[in-house]
């Protein structure tokens, strides 16, 4: 019993070290996109709303190649823990040629969605500067691919202090850029919302640098050097990543996409309810960063486990991991319940908006252990090479069933943004009930095959 315990204690402890510096890198995301926000901010809400449209429809199909990498949480982790270094270095070498062929149709569909976004009906003034801005942002497409792939192996064999390192110096990076090209400081010119794109991309290919010179300096001291035979590309290979990777990057897309439609959706509504659901949305954005890298190492853990032949490892990994990212959950809903006056008050004291934001805080606090359980659901069935059932539960959660309530409730019954959240905290309990079912059962159908195989 005492060695068990300790096992667990173990156990526990590796998992919170490798989950600890991957949440700090997943909140350093959401930091990038503060840190541009508040910048641009000084030039007026025709630059806040150019930047804003710009990133919205940026990152639909940035982040759905990004998605495609998160095959290497699979396949990477797995190798890794049958020691297989070489299979290692091929998957981050796949993952490479996999950038280098889908860059250039996400940059292509960037392109062509920044063409004359007054077709829309979004102001002239804001349509010039939104599409200037996306413009740019799209050459930094290959360097964010290359870095989330490169990142997605670091991770993969348990180096992920580095991609903390690398985030805390891109931000800062990314500051100095702003704040020289933005406002035109040390003789460069004041580029404004423009500058803030050029930031970005010159943050990204630090990133994606950083990001290769920690992979080769790691793997030269473990005397497995990465790049002295560098594979070449291979189509089977190639298939299988994507093959694990596409349904990843589907479920990616479904979540954001349902949250930029409610966002869209309350733009219909009050510049107060708009405000207000926007506020809310920063605030469980910012908490779901946590759970996220949660599930990110939960799907590393649960990878090394099922490459060492240990089926029962990995069903505990990830149950430590869902109890890790509920408990967060949980504590963040009690903050949302018990101070939502003061946390609306961080961003704005319009009467309107200190209204209204409590209710929609009290209802964002309903639903905070359900999207942990549905985020580190993600990454412990990625850690076992099942992609599919958790772009299956957001299509079915949020775009058949949640954003049609939401809808109903919201423009139908008249109840406003309360409405919509509602439907969307439906969502989030469907979404996280059918993976948690869908772990139990996947987990331990692994386990009992193993101890089949092993009795035989």
């Amino acid at each position: 019993m005492g060695q068990s315990r300790a096992n667990l204690s173990s156990e526990l402890r590796a998992m919170i070290a490798l989950a600890l510096p991957v949440v700090l890198s997943e909140l350093g995301w959401v930091a990038q996109g503060v840190v541009d926000n508040i910048m641009v901010g000084r030039l007026g809400p025709v630059a806040i709303g150019a930047v804003a449209l710009g990133n919205a429809v940026y990152y639909i199909p940035s982040l759905f190649g990004i998605g495609l990498m998160l095959g290497l949480d699979t396949l990477v982790s797995q190798a890794y823990g049958r020691k297989d270094y070489d299979a290692c270095h091929r998957w981050m070498a796949q993952g490479v040629y996999l950038a280098l062929i889908i860059t250039p149709p996400l940059m292509l569909l960037t392109a062509i969605a920044s063409w004359d976004f007054t077709r829309f009906g979004v102001i002239p003034e804001v349509a010039v500067l939104s599409s200037g801005y996306l413009s740019i942002m799209n050459w930094g497409t290959l360097p964010l691919l290359l870095y989330g792939g490169t990142r997605r192996y670091l991770q993969g064999v348990g180096e992920v202090r580095v991609i903390t390192i690398t985030y805390v110096l891109a931000n800062l990076l990314n500051w100095g850029g702003n704040w020289v090209l933005i406002y035109g400081k040390l003789g460069f010119p004041a580029l404004g919302v423009n500058g803030s794109a050029l930031s970005t991309c010159i943050s990204r290919v630090g990133m994606a640098v950083a990001m290769l010179a920690c992979a080769w300096r790691y793997e030269r001291k473990r005397g497995h050097p990465l790049f002295a035979h560098w594979a070449g590309p291979h189509l089977g290979e190639l298939k299988k990543l994507v093959r694990i990777g596409a349904p990843a990057a589907g479920q990616i897309v479904l979540e954001v996409g349902a949250w930029n439609l409610s966002t869209f959706a309350a733009g219909y509504l009050t510049p107060v309810a708009l405000a207000t659901h926007t506020i809310a949305l920063n605030y469980a954005s910012i908490t779901y960063m946590v759970p996220l890298g949660i599930g990110a190492a939960a799907a590393v853990s649960v990878g090394h486990a099922i490459g060492a032949g240990d089926p029962a490892k990995a069903r505990r990994a990830g149950w430590m991991a869902l109890a890790l990212g509920a408990g967060f959950m949980m504590c963040a809903g009690i903050v949302f319940l018990a101070a939502p006056g003061p946390l609306i008050k961080l961003y704005t004291h319009d009467p309107g908006v200190l209204a209204l934001g409590p209710s929609l805080l009290w209802i964002a606090a309903a639903f905070q252990i359900f999207d942990g359980v549905q985020t580190v659901c993600t990454g412990a069935l990625r850690g076992l090479g099942e992609t599919r059932w958790p772009m299956i539960a957001n299509l079915v959660g949020y775009w058949v069933l949640g954003l049609p309530l939401g809808f109903i409730l919201c423009f139908v019954l008249k109840w406003g943004v309360y409405g919509m959240w509602i439907g969307l905290t439906v969502s989030l309990v469907i979404i996280a009930s059918t993976l948690l079912v869908r772990w139990h059962k996947d987990s331990v159908k692994r386990a009992l095959a193993h101890s089949s195989a092993a009795r035989c």
